[in-house]
């Protein structure tokens, strides 16, 4: 016998397998996983579902959208699974920030632009560091420096290999 939330006493209803059943006049079982019998145990089922919370936190928060796909249906069944439960809504709870977050971030860079941060922004952007560090075409013909020369020695030497490994090709 467990409590639910109202503080009445709820039984739950298991088969000869140790399956929890939803509903005693409908003996369908409720699964943790989304893939039915096939899937997990209850016990495996709250291992991975908490692995799966606690890794999210580690910058991978796509994790936290697996644990809410994978164990999708203990999102659905409110009053199912309680220990696996909170670390599902967890992932749920977590993912939707993490993408509220995300979001916000891509769209005030794209959007905003230079116009929002001003001369900073050439500092903030990822697409010319080629420029910066002159491994750019225009950068190599016009300056002399030692990172221009580097780039040509390494597109050089890239070249070559690239023309012996015709010529192995070619033999085999």
């Amino acid at each position: 016998m467990e409590s639910d939330a109202g503080g009445e006493r709820m039984q739950r209803n298991y088969n000869s397998s140790g399956i929890i059943l939803g509903n005693p006049n409908n003996p369908q079982p409720i699964w943790p996983t989304i893939d039915g019998s096939l899937g997990l145990s209850e016990d495996d089922s709250l291992s991975y579902a908490r692995s799966f919370f606690k890794f999210g936190f580690f910058l991978l928060p796509w994790l936290w959208a697996v644990n809410c796909f994978f164990f999708w249906p203990v999102l659905c069944h409110y009053s199912s699974f309680p220990r696996i439960r909170k670390y599902v809504l967890g992932s749920a709870i977590g993912f939707v920030v993490f993408t509220v977050v995300l979001s916000s971030w891509a769209l005030t860079f794209s959007i905003g632009g230079e116009r929002l941060f001003g001369p900073t922004f050439d500092t903030l952007v990822m697409y010319n560091v080629a420029d910066r560090f002159g491994l750019t075409d225009e950068s190599v013909n016009s300056s002399n420096k030692l990172g221009s020369k580097l780039a040509v020695e390494i597109a050089s030497v890239a070249s070559s290999l690239l023309r012996a490994l015709d010529i192995v090709t070619i033999a085999f």
